[in-house]
Order: C-alpha cells, then structure tokens, then sequence
C-alpha cells in the first residue's frame, strides 16, 4: 500500500486527517503508526477550530521528524525545516486556494451550522479525504526534492 492510499486508508477509518497523513509516513519517520496516530490526533479539523488544515498539520510534522532540528544550535536543520515549512505551505495554498480549514470547507466548522453543513454536503466524507491526498503527495514531493 503506497503512502496515499494508507493515509485513505486511515481516514475512511474515520482517523482525523492529521492522523492519517502522519500514519502513512510512520516508517520513515522512524515512529510507529501507533504513536503517529496519537501525534495526530490533536490536529484535526484545523485543530478543532478551523485553523490550519489537519493535512497540511499532519504533513507539516511529518517533514519535522524528517527534516527538522535534532538538537540545539542546528542552523542546518533549522533552514531545512524552514525551507520544507514553506514548500509545504505555498504548494497545498496554490493547488488547493488555502490552507485554512474554514476556507476550504467553505464554512465554520465550530458552529452548529457550519458542523451541519459540512455533514450535509457529504464534505468530510468527499472533500476531505482530497485534501488528505493533496498533502501526501506533496509530502511525497518534498521528500523526494530533498533526496
């Protein structure tokens, strides 16, 4: 199973979305998928309150434990991570027109409404997982641009 596909996996298993993108890189990380799932499981929804995107979150901690500072007064590791940070960023904001979740979804996931419109839309079922996908394989861009 390729890394989108057990991030779908995950996610249709109704993982949040941070989880699920974590998980598919549990290996490469050097973590379990246990641990990666409980890494994740504060992040999703846009941490709960339509913030940044739990995938792009998820994608974010992934390129952390891969590229990010080990110890202090690592200047390396510091710019690479800055420099995966924004790669990150700016590629899920222009394939997907931001990287807030509220945005993206088009509405206010913390009010009852906006919970109600998402559900009815089918927009956590249909929607996200898309969003889930966009973010490993631009993890899976990076990864390999770093190579």
């Amino acid at each position: 199973m390729n890394h989108k596909e057990k991030a779908l996996n995950y996610f249709s298993q109704k993982m949040h979305c941070s989880q699920s993108v974590i998980a598919a890189f549990a290996e490469e990380c050097g973590i379990t998928e246990a641990q990666a799932l409980k890494l994740g499981s504060c992040f999703g929804g846009g941490m709960r309150k339509g913030e940044v995107c739990g995938a792009v979150t998820g994608a974010l901690i992934v390129l952390g434990l891969l590229y990010g500072e080990s110890k202090v007064d690592d200047a390396e590791g510091r710019l690479v991570s800055i420099k995966v940070n924004d790669l990150m960023m700016d590629r899920f904001k222009e394939k997907c027109g931001s990287y807030i979740c509220n945005d993206l979804l088009g509405c206010d996931i913390t009010s009852a409404e906006g919970h109600k419109y998402c559900l009815d839309n089918n927009l956590f079922t249909e929607f996200c997982p898309k969003m889930v996908a966009v973010a490993v394989e631009i993890v899976e861009e990076i990864i390999a641009s770093q190579e």
